[in-house]
């Protein structure tokens, strides 16, 4: 599961580096993270994936929904900042 790490190592990265309500609400995945995703996906579609390759796109999905989820919650505390 090597091949997993970059998604997983921006996002530690991210989280390590400070974030602020806003810098959660604008983060964005690298190209390279996105292209190795739909990678996968096109791929389970069509081919099929190892279990290894299996366990990378859950984990991508697992870090999709719960950045979504925080980008919902920095969203909400951004506009009740501003509305202060």
């Amino acid at each position: 599961m090597a091949i997993a790490m970059p998604v997983y190592q921006e996002i530690v990265e991210f989280i390590a580096g400070g974030t602020t309500p806003s810098s959660v609400a604008a983060y964005r995945p690298s190209k390279a993270a996105k292209a190795r995703v739909e990678e996968l996906i096109r791929r389970e579609k069509s081919d099929g994936l190892g279990a290894e390759e299996t366990a990378e796109l859950e984990h991508s999905m697992q870090l999709e929904h719960l950045m979504r989820l925080a980008k919902a919650r920095a969203r909400r505390m951004t506009e009740i900042d501003e509305g202060s």
